[in-house]
């Protein structure tokens, strides 16, 4: 019954940050797993980021860790993905996602999807 609203997608340089922010609605988000999926044109969307229930543990992707950060205020139905030092291969679409459940790699076991954002580095 959660719908996820993003937000903050644009083109950036190399180098840049940009932070990514995901709304929800009908429902808080407390009891669900919240992650980040993304795709490249023609590519198949790969894992980013996941935070658990309460935050209490976080997952990246490697070509992502030490530059993005995930995070959550269930207070306020949000989650971001903080993206530092960009890089081009960064170019995508991103999607926030959720299910009750722990965390996943697989975007197949994620039941609620955001709309995507895209995001495009430029080098």
């Amino acid at each position: 019954q959660v719908r996820l609203a993003q937000s903050g997608g644009g083109l950036v340089q190399a180098g840049d940050s940009l932070r990514l922010s995901c709304s929800a609605s009908g429902g808080t988000i407390s009891s669900y797993t919240m992650a980040w999926f993304r795709s490249a044109p023609g590519d198949e969307r790969e894992f980013v980021a996941a935070i658990t229930v309460g935050g209490g543990s976080l997952s990246y992707a490697d070509s992502v860790l030490g530059r993005f950060t995930i995070s959550r205020e269930d207070a306020k139905n949000m989650v971001y993905l903080q993206m530092n030092s960009l890089k081009h291969e960064d170019t995508a679409v991103y999607y926030c996602v959720a299910r009750e459940g722990i965390i996943a790699r697989t975007e197949y076991v994620y039941k609620y999807w955001g709309q995507g954002t895209q995001v495009t580095v430029s080098s």
